[in-house]
């Protein structure tokens, strides 16, 4: 059974970063796609970024150039490192795979 794990969020002031990680078990991250989603209460889940199996990398245009996907292959972790915050970036964060149930998600605050 392959399970995601996301940590890292937290509290920070605008213009401020965080790194947000997603531990995986059960599954190589070396053949799985993995995706970072958000939500806001009230609100849909709304696609982040991926990284696919071959590398490549997409964004939503909302954290184009801000946010960058990444991945530690010996630690089965994949992290989203997130720059430039804005208090619009405040949501639940989740990293997803066709492969795994949604995850509990990491609170990321961003505060004016």
């Amino acid at each position: 059974q392959v399970q995601l794990v996301e940590s890292g969020g937290g509290l920070v002031q605008a213009g401020g970063s965080l790194r947000l990680s997603c531990v995986v078990s059960g599954r190589s991250i070396r053949d799985m796609g993995i995706d970072w989603y958000r939500q806001v209460p009230g609100k849909q889940r709304e696609f982040v970024a991926t990284r696919l199996s071959g590398g490549i990398t997409k964004y939503a245009d909302s954290v184009k150039g801000r946010f960058t996907i990444s991945r530690d292959n010996a630690k089965n972790t994949v992290y989203l490192q997130m720059n430039s915050l804005k208090p619009e970036d405040t949501a639940v964060y989740y990293c997803h795979s066709t492969f795994a149930s949604w995850g509990q998600g990491t609170q990321v605050t961003v505060s004016s």
